[in-house]
């Protein structure tokens, strides 16, 4: 099998569960939109929530990404199972030690890091406290998230996808059973989250012994481990920069009264929305790649190297550039569908629909960062993405401050957006210098075919929408449910067939693809 098939066929493992976790996810974030809206209590646990999400980005899949998975496939290649799954072993010895450090002081200094993250909060002490107590009470998610990405990380340097991507949809379904159960009550977010971090570990733990892995508690040395370590420090580094970007963010959109009430949470919820076309195709793509380009790097094989990349790029934007035509173009009707319902007011989808629509601006910049930086890791470079990602957050930084003014919560969406282009540009520059060629002409001809189409699409959708629910259906959230579902479908078809008349490459790669299977 070719390392392009290879790539696309664990790529389509991935995705296909990571589709089912983010239908769960809609489901989980549609209860939880129907309790608790934009309000207090929804702010209160987006920020919550997002402290220890943010440290497991360091030391869980950031970590596995950058520095673990390139290690350890080059472990199994050079030196045999037996020395690969020794150095696994010695890796878990160490990431329980570090999480449990990390997890008490969280717990200890919660006060100060919510103010120094939310400090607009302080105007209100009672979602000031009820902020601290959350974040203290689900710190402990750090320690089960950690390792179910080193789990994850593990199973994918032997090219074991499967179990490792149920793992967040184990997670939401946690959660959506344990907000039924406790309603209204904020109690249930918590209990979700731990239960969920719980199973997710647990579903791992079967294949992973199953594949040769013995647990020794006693070993913590060895000589790859000071070679993770290099890797690691400019990739903490880079999780500083997004870290200190994402705080930016927070904290001005904490301030209600010039970024809009309830900011936090509609930056939340919109980014929701974005995630999905990402997670399924971007992330999934770019996970199921860094094995194989590892490998590639291993064996010196540049010229396939290349071509992965080449491939991945032109995949990923014949998929989510029409995506970004689709989410500007109907961003007021898929925030009404999802959300608007119990708590999640008119106001509520307003503000959020505003941030989806400068979001999805930057999508595909977002989806070519998760390609070029996995490929910088595999080349075990981890300080040229951080380099990068400085520039960016300079100017994120300028223009949140820039943007928020005229355009609020809108303005810190288009902020993100604009300085992720910048970071993608860059990386692709660099990377085209390093490799000579990733024959980027084919590339960039092939864009611009999915370009066209795609804006032509969303043009249609946009009308195609309006045209469903003033002439066809009648008022409700029922009948525009219907036809965004039928607009989506339309539009999809009308798609397709501006890429056939254009003669898109990827296209005719997908029929080959699909004819092949059949």
């Amino acid at each position: 099998m070719s390392s392009n098939k290879s790539i696309a066929r664990s790529a389509g493992i991935i995705g296909s569960a990571t589709l089912l976790s983010r239908i769960l996810g809609f489901i989980r974030d549609m209860i939880f939109a129907a309790f608790f809206g934009t309000g207090m209590y929804a702010e209160s646990f987006v920020v919550a929530f997002r402290i220890p999400n943010l440290l497991r980005d360091l030391i869980g899949e950031g970590a596995t990404n950058a520095a673990v998975v390139p290690i350890l496939v080059e472990e199994l290649s050079g030196s045999g199972r037996d020395k690969f799954w020794k150095l696994a072993n010695i890796l878990l010895n160490l990431i329980l030690v570090i999480l449990t450090v990390l997890t008490l002081s969280g717990f200890i200094l919660s006060r100060p890091i919510v103010i120094a993250i939310a400090p607009g909060f302080i105007a209100d002490p009672v979602k000031l406290d009820i902020t601290i107590n959350l974040t203290r009470a689900i710190f402990p998610y750090l320690v089960l998230i950690g390792l179910a990405a080193y789990c994850m990380g593990v199973l994918n340097s032997i090219k074991h996808f499967t179990t490792p991507a149920y793992g967040p949809a184990v997670l939401n379904i946690a959660l959506i059973v344990c907000m039924l159960v406790w309603r209204q009550d904020i109690i249930g977010l918590v209990a979700g989250v731990l239960l969920g971090g719980l199973l997710q570990v647990a579903i791992q733990v079967p294949p992973l012994l199953k594949s040769g892995m013995v647990f020794d508690q006693r070993a913590f040395i060895h000589p790859k481990v000071k070679k993770i370590g290099r890797l690691l420090i400019p990739r903490v580094f880079g999780t500083g920069i997004y870290q200190i970007n994402v705080f930016f963010s927070t904290v001005l959109a904490s301030i209600g009264n010039i970024a809009g009430e309830g900011a936090v949470a509609a930056l939340y919820f919109s980014n929701r929305i974005l995630q999905f076309p990402l997670a399924i195709f971007a992330i999934a793509l770019a996970q199921a790649a860094l094995p194989t380009l590892s490998g590639h790097i291993a064996s010196n094989d540049m010229e396939r190297f290349r071509k992965s990349i080449n491939f991945q790029l032109r995949t990923i934007s014949f998929i989510l550039v029409p995506a970004s035509a689709g989410l500007i173009s109907l961003a007021a009707p898929i925030t009404k569908v999802l959300w608007e319902r119990g708590a999640f007011d008119v106001y509520s989808t307003n503000i959020t629909a505003y941030a989806l629509l400068f979001y999805a601006f930057g999508l595909l910049s977002y989806g070519v960062i998760k390609i070029l930086v996995g490929a910088f890791y595999s080349m075990q470079d981890t300080k040229t993405p951080v380099k990068v990602a400085a520039v960016s957050l300079v100017v994120n930084i300028v223009l949140n401050l820039i943007l928020m003014f005229p355009l609020k919560v809108g303005g810190l969406a288009l902020a993100t957006s604009v300085s992720g282009t910048v970071n993608a540009a860059i990386l692709l520059v660099i990377l085209k210098r390093r490799l000579a060629t990733f024959y980027e002409k084919q590339l960039l001809g092939s864009f611009l075919k999915i370009l066209i189409s795609s804006a032509i699409m969303g043009i249609f959708a946009s009308w195609c929408y309006g045209y469903m629910t003033t002439r066809i259906f009648e008022s409700g959230r029922l009948y525009a449910a219907i036809g965004l579902a039928v607009t989506i479908a339309a539009s999809t078809v009308f798609y397709i067939i501006l890429c056939h008349i254009l003669k898109v490459d990827e296209l005719k790669e997908l029929k080959r693809w699909i004819l092949k299977r059949r």
